[in-house]
């Protein structure tokens, strides 16, 4: 894993045009938008001003990685654990969601973004789903970037889901319990139609996973910055595709200099 500094520290006229090959660049962004509250509190305003922040900058990036030929990028909004948090930080996130999918719905639209959502549906508020629902029909002719919001997700759940998925075909005599591998398990899982993430960004300098994509990160390269999730933008974008170039992707082999 790599650090990288704020944003603060380097300004944006220091980086140029992104010069990674569309080939070269990442396939699927995985994103952990940490560092919210930080923010907020940095600031001395409620948490909320925080996650609204940090609406911006999930605008810019979904723009961003559209523009540079990113075709999948998956964020992780609002997990399982994150209903353990004050009613009144959970409603405000909630709200926040339908505000962002009515107000940005026809933006993603407008830029070619098919929308999606990975996660539980039980437990999300009825007018959440209405506005998950409008903008995935909506969407689904965009044949741009693939933006995934892990919207009330934890991998764990998700394996667990999968599982069970799999066990009722096995009981309705659908499939032999040998025939069970990695694939039959991936396909089962809630990104069963898109590739694994080939790039784990987590913002506010946190070297945790925090229960997110656990089955399709296992060969992730994984970039972390110090950056809060407020404030990155596309320059610290272009940095963690320029970190994730420069590794040497072996997948358990040796590299040729071995």
């Amino acid at each position: 894993m790599s650090v990288s500094p704020t944003s603060s520290t380097v300004a944006t006229t220091e980086l140029p045009e992104l010069e990674v090959p569309k080939a070269h660049r990442p396939q699927h962004i995985a994103v952990i938008m940490d560092g919210n509250g930080r923010w907020a509190r940095q600031r001395n305003l409620p948490r909320t001003d925080g996650h609204r922040a940090g609406a911006r900058a999930v605008r810019d990036t979904v723009i961003e990685c559209g523009r540079l030929g990113i075709p999948f990028l998956t964020l992780y909004s609002f997990s399982l654990e994150n209903w353990k948090r004050p009613e009144a930080e959970v409603q405000a996130l909630m709200a926040l969601c339908l505000e962002y999918l009515s107000k940005q719905r026809q933006e993603l639209i407008d830029n070619n973004v098919r929308f999606r959502q990975i996660g539980r549906r039980e437990g999300l508020p009825q007018p959440v789903l209405d506005q998950l629902d409008e903008t995935i029909e909506e969407s689904r002719h965009c044949t741009g970037l693939t933006l995934s919001l892990a919207l009330n997700y934890g991998a764990r759940a998700e394996l667990v889901d999968a599982t069970r998925r799999i066990a009722e075909r096995i009981r309705a005599g659908e499939m032999d319990p040998d025939a069970i591998d990695e694939k039959i398990i991936a396909q089962h899982l809630y990104t069963a139609d898109i590739p694994d993430p080939d790039l784990l960004l987590r913002t506010a300098g946190e070297f945790r996973v925090s229960n997110y994509l656990l089955w399709q990160i296992s060969y992730a390269e994984i970039h972390v910055t110090n950056t809060l999730w407020p404030d990155f933008g596309v320059p610290d974008l272009h940095r963690a595709i320029r970190d994730f170039t420069s590794r040497e992707r072996r997948y358990g082999a040796l590299s040729e200099e071995a």
